[in-house]
């Protein structure tokens, strides 16, 4: 039983992940928009998941085992719990293999996160 709202976790669709937005600096976020943004970037405002999504974003196969990334400082069942929200939100994705389960992150979610924070240049 989830402890979360229905308004409080959305679950994302996974086109919901791709760039959806021109950078900040360059036109105002529709609604529909700031939503999609704003999900993930909550699902990051936890320093727990922070370093979930960080430990599976670096790990060298691209591809990380709940066993090689559960070492931030909480108990399992609270890792399983913060990677949940995180795949809710669209940012993981995950795959069963035997009794483990492998995280990604989505393709194109850091391109559409950093393209929404990118800021041009002055030449």
């Amino acid at each position: 039983m989830s402890n979360s709202s229905p308004a409080e976790l959305m679950v994302l669709e996974p086109e919901a992940v791709a760039p959806c937005c021109a950078p900040l600096t360059s036109s105002e976020l529709s609604e529909a928009d700031a939503v999609k943004m704003a999900a993930m970037f909550k699902a990051l405002a936890d320093p727990v998941r922070l370093r979930l999504f960080s430990k599976v974003a670096s790990h060298p196969e691209g591809e990380a085992c709940v066993c090689d990334i559960q070492d931030v400082g909480v108990s399992q069942p609270t890792v399983s719990h913060h990677l949940k929200k995180l795949k809710d939100a669209g940012l993981l994705a995950s795959e069963r293999r035997g009794t483990w389960v492998y995280y990604r992150i989505e393709p194109s979610v850091l391109a559409a996160m950093s393209a929404l924070l990118d800021h041009p240049t002055s030449k």
